[in-house]
């Protein structure tokens, strides 16, 4: 759907959105002029955008956020809160930001102040409105897993490269410098032929069984379950209403998958920069996995998975490795991980496990110099900052949808691996298995009328 088109249609039910008032006060002048400003609108404004995608964003000049959006009326008017508070701090003028509030994201694409929005939204409502921002022409930041099945990724994809938008995947592991280093080293032969990843990864564990109880007051808990299956609602499966600690639902399949794909699109997606492998994927998988017999959270605990790929190396994840990805070549190994990084305070970081971000086999490897002629790998700062700089300039991101959606494939059909009791084969190009329909058949969930990918018209 061409942009207008977009804006046409969806204003037939929003005629009260006519006449917004001005998000870009006449005061601001100069190198702070509107024209040199990025106006960001922040849709879902829960634990991982106040922990991490608002203050990473809104301490760049070039970013300017004039509105925000959530299903749940109090984590908006905080979002609100925390936004005005910021630009009152830093400009020392009392009303210099009043950012806009809505609970429709549909609404705020319609803004036409809004250039750009990040996505920080529950995994099962990350690539619909993406998929729709980049319809409105609004440039994306989008956190990770980029889809909750492999056909929503395909359609955000398309929807991206036809629509010309930079899209950033959240995949900040990349803006870290002992991942794109280890990267490098791996890439430029320092531990000769790789022939072997391991990849640390921990599961999650099972959770109590949960009553229903009411729906809050301040919470549109349809609009929250999207496209899911409508169910009873109960805090500890949705979020927290007190705080912003870990939230339930990343631990209950129909809103995800674990750990495989909330964790795994980042080492994935490391790993592959590493392996080469980032437009492409294994040619195999296949797992071993518990899941929980009872109470509310429901996907994998400990588990196994091994990944063959057409070049010949072999993936192996578990939770029985340390957190980080270990790359073992014919003359040695490089081991990269966070080291003691949290995205957010509650992040389930095993210290104890993750504090070395780098370390080899020979320390001289560590040390090698990647000469003028050899593999330099895309270098950045901050992944939010290149998202910004990017805009500007119309280059590809660091994290384009085309290699973040090829990560999280990786970690979906590894999801559906633990599924089956038999090794399944997989065409990467085709992003099929093969001579499989039941595998196949869950590439794709159905999706609960009028929300999903599938009723998007493009």
């Amino acid at each position: 759907m061409q942009r207008r088109k977009f804006i046409n249609k969806t204003t037939l039910g929003t005629a009260a959105l006519v006449g917004f008032p001005s998000i870009v006060p006449a005061s601001v002048l100069g190198k702070n002029a509107p024209s040199n400003k990025i106006n960001i609108g922040q849709i879902g404004c829960g634990r991982i955008a106040r922990g991490h995608d608002i203050n990473d964003t809104i301490t760049f000049d070039t970013a300017r956020y004039v509105a925000v959006c959530d299903v749940d009326s109090k984590r908006a008017s905080d979002a609100k809160t925390l936004i005005d508070t910021f630009y009152k701090k830093k400009t020392g003028k009392e009303k210099y930001m009043d950012a806009k509030v809505y609970d429709d994201y549909k609404e705020l694409l319609l803004n036409k102040d809004i250039d750009a929005v990040v996505i920080s939204t529950p995994d099962h409502w990350h690539s619909q409105p993406a998929m729709e921002a980049a319809l409105a022409g609004k440039d994306i930041y989008l956190q990770k897993p980029t889809s909750l099945t492999v056909r929503e990724g395909q359609q955000l994809r398309k929807a991206v490269q036809d629509s010309g938008v930079i899209l950033q995947v959240g995949t900040q592991q990349r803006a870290m410098e002992q991942f794109r280093r280890a990267a490098e080293l791996v890439r430029n032969g320092r531990i000769g032929k790789v022939h072997t990843v391991k990849i640390g990864l921990p599961g999650d564990p099972a959770g109590p069984v949960a009553p229903e109880m009411p729906i809050p007051s301040n919470l549109n808990f349809d609009m929250w379950l999207g496209s899911t299956p409508e169910v009873p609602y109960t805090e500890i499966g949705v979020h927290p209403q007190n705080d912003y600690s870990r939230p339930g639902w990343l631990r209950i399949r129909n809103y995800g998958a674990g750990m495989i794909t909330g964790w795994g699109q980042h080492h994935y997606d490391s790993a592959a920069w590493g392996m080469d492998t980032e437009l492409t994927g294994p040619i195999s998988v296949e797992a071993l996995a518990e899941f929980p017999n009872s109470g509310l959270w429901n996907v994998h605990g400990d588990f196994f998975v091994k990944q063959q790929y057409a070049n010949g190396m072999t993936v192996y994840t578990s939770g029985g490795y340390p957190n980080g990805i270990k790359y073992i070549g014919e003359d040695g190994w490089i081991f990269v991980s966070r080291g003691d990084y949290q995205a957010s305070a509650s992040d389930p970081v095993d210290k104890e496990k993750s504090n070395e971000a780098l370390n080899a086999s020979d320390p001289k490897i560590l040390e090698s110099v990647i000469a003028e002629n050899e593999t330099h790998l895309y270098k950045i700062d901050d992944q939010h900052g290149n998202w910004l700089e990017c805009i500007k300039t119309r280059k590809a991101p660091i994290s384009p949808i085309e290699k973040g959606h090829k990560a999280c494939v990786t970690c979906l059909i590894s999801d559906i691996a633990m599924q089956f009791p038999r090794k399944l084969e997989w065409n990467p190009e085709k992003e099929m298995f093969v001579n499989d329909d039941e595998a196949n058949a869950l590439l794709h969930r159905n999706q609960r009328k009028p929300y999903g990918t599938d009723y998007v018209e493009v």
